[in-house]
């Protein structure tokens, strides 16, 4: 499967999603989203697959919104992007193969949403982990309102969303966010080996049982995603947004 900003590539019944804008540390504009629902359903499409792993190219897992993208679009054009966006939640919560994200560097924003969208989380040491949505004038997506305070309290998800504040690899572990911290060097094989031992295991009661576990612990996901697209629309629309996101990227251009 050939895509521009995302890899991917299976190894016997493991498939791996590599983001690939290592440039900009993975950052999400409208044509890595397109390119990794695409390479989900993919995965989802391919009966050889037991398992899913997602990774980021470079020195990060994904840094999140590329503010650098031309945010003057229509209304409609918005909202089409929030909710492509919206999908790729949607494709990895009712995609019946568990899906491991291999985090390393940065995991800020829509990019720790993704980490958390999938079923399984393994981080590097040293990976930083961080909301910043709301210093820019944004709000947080991808089911993120409901999987942070159910991953980590509703106070401390609180705390992380509201101070943009990050957290590393090893508070992360402590809080609930990650499920195992190994070094840099053992993530890829760490999360090989755990992809290889859930297939190893009866492909339809992998199945049904994240099917039944997300029912019972993460009810009503679609009345979430509807309302933080709503959020969002409302919130990238104002000036205070556009300001807010400008004057972030020149800051990053500046260090």
């Amino acid at each position: 499967m050939q895509l521009e900003t995302v890899i991917y590539e299976r190894k016997d019944e493991i498939a791996i999603i590599r983001l690939n804008r290592p440039k900009v540390l993975n950052a999400q504009n409208r044509q890595i989203v397109g390119d990794f629902l695409a390479a989900l359903k993919e995965a989802q499409a391919d009966a050889e697959v037991k398992a899913v792993i997602v990774k980021g190219e470079g020195r990060a897992f994904s840094s999140g919104d590329d503010l650098s993208e031309d945010k003057h679009a229509t209304v409609e054009e918005g909202l089409a992007a929030i909710e492509t966006m919206q999908d790729t939640t949607r494709t990895m919560l009712r995609m019946g193969k568990p899906i491991i994200a291999a985090v390393h560097g940065y995991a800020l924003g829509a990019g720790c949403e993704w980490a958390m969208d999938c079923d399984i989380r393994i981080a590097a040491e040293g990976t930083k982990f961080g909301f910043p949505e709301t210093n820019v004038g944004g709000t947080v997506t991808n089911a993120g309102t409901k999987l942070l305070p159910l991953l980590v309290g509703l106070g401390r998800a609180k705390e992380l969303v509201f101070t943009n504040e990050m957290i590393d690899a090893k508070q992360a572990e402590q809080w609930g966010l990650v499920n195992k911290v190994v070094p840099l060097e053992e993530l890829d094989k760490t999360a090989m080996d755990m992809a290889k031992k859930i297939a190893q295991n009866s492909t339809l009661a992998i199945y049904l049982s994240k099917r039944a576990l997300n029912q019972g612990a993460y009810q009503d996901f679609e009345q979430t995603l509807e309302l933080e697209t709503r959020d969002a629309m409302v919130a990238f629309s104002t000036l205070e947004a556009a300001e807010r996101a400008k004057a972030a990227l020149l800051r990053t251009k500046k260090k």
